[in-house]
């Protein structure tokens, strides 16, 4: 398995020929021509992915075509929320496309900071192509908000030598997984399990959260916080369990840090989002590359859907000119036919589209159990956080309680919880 920026560095002038001439933008649309140079920069806020790495190496197609210059502003995941929260926030309007995700587009859509994107984005680009569960968090009632680069579900990866010696069934449910991990559990040297336990709604919260649904959690119950609830117990029960298996230093861990553990053979089983997977399999970095098997999270375990992509900003794309062709970039930036060469020059781990999954390079590059557990994941993907604009605040102070009981600071988890609960009451009553 290639890893994107190795792959990006190492391409060849002769493969990028090839690449450029893998699909040239069409001619300009005769009711489009009018925006041709009518737009002379468009500035994108991203944060440093591999699939934008690649647009970025061949955006002078996009320039040349639309006489616009793109310029992107690059910046670490937590500092593009804030800096282009700020942006939008204030009116300022310095960038014309955000980069959003699954943690902020409610809010971006309930404040009209972005306009819906299918407004403007072009048919011939097929917006209907991205996976449902990509579609599912860029969506806000009813209405598509970005076009989806990145993104995935849960996938559970295992190691399929140490399953095999323990005569151990690949686990199809909860309680068989908890059975498999105490089984294969043997520290040092390999540990049963790994989590997440930094703080974060994108951290432990994300990691948490698959076990909290599964336990017939909600998080409000009418217009009454639940994140009490009995459910919440037995998932942070669930969780704690797990934790007593997984590697030192897991209570305040990572993705990063668990995927390192897993590829370093410390680790027998997890769970984790599916582009994760893909790098256990990097023969480069990793010592288990071929003892890696994949499967979809065990029942009753939902998968936590989440997506990346553009949006259309409304006030630094105030014109129609601006909007369309904003759009256009947008739709050419995560077209089928982009992804498709992405997926030729090595770039598999960012997909977004169904029709990636029959792509003859994807298929090359990624095993067949890795495709099955995406497509019986697929079902069971959806959003599983609060879906709405309080969100990053609420689910931030809720990654710092998990925080504090995966790390031994509280041990009253009706008390922690009541106090989340207490925080999201004077959170909405002050919104």
């Amino acid at each position: 398995m290639k890893r994107v920026l190795d792959t990006l560095g190492a391409l060849t002038k002769a493969n990028l020929a090839i690449a450029f001439s893998l699909a040239l933008i069409p001619a300009a649309r005769a009711a489009d021509e009018q925006y041709v140079g009518k737009v002379p920069r468009l500035r994108v806020i991203v944060q440093s992915e591999p699939s934008l790495q690649y647009v970025q190496s061949v955006q002078k197609e996009f320039e040349d075509k639309w006489k616009t210059k793109i310029e992107f502003v690059t910046l670490g995941e937590n500092e593009r929320r804030a800096r282009s929260r700020l942006d939008a926030s204030t009116g300022a309007g310095s960038f014309q496309i955000y980069y959003i995700d699954e943690a902020n587009v409610a809010e971006f859509a309930a404040a009209e900071w972005v306009v819906p994107l299918l407004d403007y984005y072009p048919k011939e680009y097929d917006y209907d192509d991205f996976l449902p569960g990509r579609r599912a968090v860029a969506t806000i009632d009813g209405k598509p908000y970005f076009a989806p680069i990145l993104g995935g579900g849960d996938v559970f990866i295992y190691r399929k030598d140490i399953l095999q010696q323990k005569a151990i069934p690949v686990p199809k449910t909860l309680d068989e997984l908890i059975a498999a991990v105490q089984k294969v559990n043997n520290p040092p040297e390999v540990y049963g399990f790994d989590v997440r336990g930094q703080r974060g709604s994108g951290m432990n919260v994300w990691r948490w959260t698959p076990y909290f649904r599964a336990a017939g959690g909600k998080w409000f119950n009418g217009d009454k916080p639940a994140f009490n609830s009995e459910a919440a117990i037995k998932a942070t029960q669930t969780y704690l369990l797990l934790l007593k298996f997984s590697p030192p230093g897991a209570s305040t861990g990572n993705w990063s840090d668990a995927v390192e553990a897993f590829r370093s053979g410390q680790v027998a089983l997890m769970i984790e989002s599916d582009p994760l997977g893909l790098y256990m399999l990097d023969k480069s970095k990793s010592q288990v590359s071929d003892k890696v098997g994949f499967a979809a999270p065990p029942d009753p375990l939902p998968s936590a859907g989440y997506a990346h992509g553009l949006a259309i900003s409304a006030k630094g794309s105030p014109d129609e000119a601006t909007r369309r062709v904003a759009a256009e970039f947008i739709g050419w930036a995560t077209s089928k036919e982009m992804e498709a060469r992405r997926m030729k020059a090595g770039v598999i781990s960012d997909f977004a589209r169904r029709s990636t999954l029959e792509d003859p390079n994807f298929k090359k590059e990624v095993p067949a159990d890795y495709i099955a557990a995406l497509q019986a994941a697929a079902p069971k993907t959806d959003l599983l956080i609060w879906r709405n604009a309080q969100w990053p605040a609420l689910g931030d102070q809720l990654g710092l309680v998990l925080e504090q009981i995966f790390t031994g600071q509280r041990s009253d988890l009706k008390g922690a919880f009541d106090e989340v609960a207490q925080f999201a009451t004077d959170q909405l009553e002050n919104k």
